[in-house]
């Protein structure tokens, strides 16, 4: 079997890697994590016009028909870069669910501007006290004769402060059965009644508390069919978790790339401290950690992209990936010492990513538990 990336692949990757390089040194994450809005537009158009905002999107549509592995791949680079910005909302979050759910005005209107990086997207899922379950899902959408509107709170919503659109996901009828009630708006976000407030959070990426107060949305807003909007958020959820594995994959590379070459260079009682037995047992497990995530991750991503199962596949990618990459950033910190726990040290904006990327969509426990039921256990 190979594991290796096509030629399409090789040369993405290589592009991405030189343009984050460029553009995206440690100095610009740091100050985009104080920075309000978060990314700096002029990069975002750059990333636009290499065309990675449309890379999955159709012809049709001014993508590049690339493949959901592409995604992967591109993601990846992103994560070694520590990449600031609304990408990963707006491709992921919201995109894909168009693509998905949304009929065909809604996504010839669309997907050419996001392709184009002239739309920023995201999507409202967690409310307070909630996880990613359908039955977590409260927030209302009053059937209001031609119309719907919608009350409640939305937490942790990514990028929601500069985001054009939010992709809403309410329940429509309560007696109806947890999966069958939910249905998909979608969301100007100059609407009466939004209020959007910026979180303080660990990494420095920017997440939201998204207030909805009677927000008057029409019919024509919903994605997909009404009260069967839940099978489509799962299906994001999934590529979403895969996609986030694919950033901790870059993260967790850099990291022991890092840390290999510190410990050659290191001395510590006239030898380099890579020469320690210790310390080389350190940087084979945070190698073993790493590879192990790549090839689960990647595997999923082929499934993905062929249109197999992958329920599973994800699960367990999820579940590995965020404990691998803790890890493999602990195992970093013992290798470098305490300089690498002050903030201006690169190894902190992993370690902060590294705990942010554990906990979105799905923690391990979370995925392991989805998997022990699927075992009937």
């Amino acid at each position: 079997m190979d594991f290796g990336l096509n030629e399409i692949g090789e040369i993405l990757k290589k592009s991405a890697r030189d343009f984050l390089i460029a553009e995206c040194p440690k100095s610009y994450i740091k100050e985009m994590a104080k920075d309000e809005k978060g990314y700096r537009p002029e990069i975002w158009r750059k990333m636009a016009d290499l065309g990675w905002m449309g890379l999955m999107f159709p012809q049709k549509y001014g993508g590049g028909e690339g493949s959901f592995l592409d995604l992967v791949v591109l993601l990846e680079e992103m994560g070694r870069a520590c990449l600031p910005g609304p990408f990963f909302s707006t491709v992921l979050l919201g995109g894909m669910t168009i693509l998905d759910a949304g009929n065909e005005k809604q996504k010839s209107e669309l997907l050419p501007l996001i392709a184009q990086g002239k739309l920023i997207v995201t999507m409202a899922l967690l409310e307070p006290h909630s996880t990613y379950s359908e039955e977590n899902i409260k927030m209302e959408a009053i059937d209001s004769s031609d119309s719907y509107m919608i009350t409640g709170t939305k937490l942790f919503v990514p990028d929601a402060h500069v985001s054009d659109y939010i992709i809403c996901a309410a329940r429509n009828k309560s007696r109806l059965t947890n999966k069958d009630g939910i249905s998909l708006f979608l969301v100007d976000t100059k609407s009466p009644g939004i209020k959007t407030t910026l979180l303080k959070t660990l990494a420095g990426d920017k997440q939201c508390e998204v207030r909805f107060e009677k927000v008057k949305m029409s019919r024509e807003s919903i994605l997909g069919e009404l009260h069967r909007g839940w099978p489509c958020v799962q299906r994001i959820i999934h590529k979403a978790a895969i996609s986030k594995c694919a950033e901790m994959i870059g993260g967790a590379q850099q990291v022991l790339e890092m840390t290999v070459d510190y410990v050659k260079q290191r001395i510590q009682f006239g030898r380099p401290i890579g020469s320690f037995q210790s310390i080389q047992n350190y940087c084979v497990q945070m190698l073993t950690d790493v590879e192990t995530s790549r090839f689960i991750t990647y595997q999923a991503a082929w499934k993905i992209s062929e249109g197999l199962p992958y329920a599973n596949d994800v699960a367990m990618a999820k579940a590995w990936v965020s404990d691998a990459y803790r890890r493999v950033v602990t195992l970093g910190h013992q290798c470098f010492g305490g300089t690498a726990y002050m903030e201006d040290h690169s190894l902190h904006l992993y370690l902060t990513r590294a705990k942010a990327a554990e906990l979105a969509f799905g923690d391990a426990d979370f995925h392991r538990e989805s998997l022990a039921l699927g075992m009937g256990l």
